[in-house]
């Protein structure tokens, strides 16, 4: 089942975010099997992430719960939000998959 989990980081957590960068990167190939689409959120000159958007299939909200809080950047306390929810894939690559 696709589910979308959005990030956002805590206020001021920019070096949070530095210093497990590494870690949350290899956290992520090393699940890339589960990942439809993985990335920050950028400020609007796109030099500062403060949160993230992942694509995930997984089997259940619990696994994909499990799937954040294994993160790096999870344990380190860097997310102020998480949210989970279900996620249709409606378009994909300029073409509508499904009926609106």
């Amino acid at each position: 089942m696709p589910f979308a989990i959005i990030t956002r980081d805590k206020p001021g957590s920019a070096g949070v975010r530095e210093a497990h960068q590494t870690a949350h990167k290899a956290y992520l190939d090393e699940h890339k099997n589960v990942l439809l689409a993985a990335g920050a959120m950028l400020d609007d000159e796109a030099t500062t992430a403060h949160g993230g958007i992942l694509l995930v299939d997984l089997e259940s909200r619990e696994a994909a719960e499990e799937f954040v809080q294994n993160d790096p950047f999870h344990a380190a306390g860097l997310f102020e939000e998480v949210l989970i929810t279900r996620w249709r894939k409606a378009f994909y690559d300029r073409q509508r998959l499904v009926d609106l």
